[in-house]
């Protein structure tokens, strides 16, 4: 434990890490198993969800042929038929970020608890809810890479709701921001610096575990390189709408140089995504307390 926090803690980056988030293989404890089982059930459906969003296909055709010929039944029939079931299709993803955000509420709720004594411990010792938490953010950025356009126009509130969720480039990372600003604002009694420290921590081990070659030759796949990578980003958004002042601050806890230097260290074009991410799906990139070397290492292609 000690040489957990001495690594997270020390202000010497170029100090040699030794903590290992085990991603691939950690089982939930008895303290953990009533969260991690809720949990369990929301990420098995994620899997399906990312199976049915990558076998999506809209209707765009039918539609526009549709529009061009407003009095020919049978092609208002044909996109009719087309268009009613990816609603059906697209309402079962929104509801599933509502799914998905609850259980980032009960995910937090555990990870950010005064049980132990800071948030490291607790990432540490519940090494099976933090690779669900991880999970989630996996899924999260995985399905608005994914995303595709759908058409949405329904006459009742819910469609409206569905229509805001799809308007977002990326519906379920801002899903998953809102519901984390949503889960401070709500807990007032629990110090910011829990769910902060949390995600910078978080994403400290991510980058610890991917730049250090003793614990990456840990990964049993080449996967869980893109997982950890996914996660890191995940948690750098998610502390960037919550922290007051972000992630490019000064002072931020997440090293942001070390974070891009190891995703520009991975091969080309293989996480250009993930940079994106970070130019653009972030609060405070832009903010003028951002260190300019940062900006210049998003900015490059």
């Amino acid at each position: 434990m000690g040489n957990l926090l001495k690594v997270l803690t020390c202000t010497d980056l170029e100090q040699e890490p030794n903590f290992f988030l085990d991603f691939e293989n950690a089982q939930p404890t008895e303290a953990e198993r009533e969260v991690w089982e809720k949990v369990d059930l929301v990420l098995k459906d994620a899997r399906g969800i990312l199976d049915e969003l990558q076998a999506y296909k809209g209707a765009g055709q039918e539609i526009r042929e549709a529009i061009q010929n407003p009095n020919d039944e049978a092609l208002q029939k044909v996109a009719w038929v087309a268009v009613v079931p990816l609603v059906g299709k697209l309402k079962k993803f929104y509801q599933f970020s509502q799914r998905l955000e609850a259980a980032l509420h009960s995910l937090l709720g555990a990870l950010t608890s005064e049980t132990y004594d800071n948030p490291t411990q607790n990432l540490e010792r519940e090494q099976a809810l933090a690779k669900q938490f991880a999970e989630i953010l996996h899924f999260t950025l995985r399905f608005d890479e994914l995303k595709t356009e759908g058409e949405k126009e329904v006459n009742n509130e819910l469609a409206n709701r569905i229509s805001l969720f799809y308007a977002d480039a990326t519906p379920m990372l801002k899903t998953l921001s809102d519901g984390t600003t949503k889960f401070v604002s709500e807990n007032k009694n629990l110090p910011i610096e829990n769910t902060t420290d949390c995600l910078s921590t978080m994403a400290s081990v991510c980058k610890v575990m991917l730049e250090t070659p003793e614990y990456r030759s840990r990964f049993t796949s080449e996967e869980t390189v893109s997982f950890c990578l996914r996660v890191m980003v995940g948690v750098i958004i998610l502390y960037d709408y919550v922290h007051p002042v972000g992630a490019f601050s000064k002072s931020s806890k997440i090293d942001m140089k070390g974070c891009i230097k190891v995703l520009r260290d991975q091969p080309p074009n293989s996480v250009e995504g993930l940079l994106n991410a970070l130019r653009y799906t972030t609060k405070h990139l832009n903010d003028e307390s951002t260190n300019k070397t940062i900006k210049s290492m998003l900015q490059q292609q």
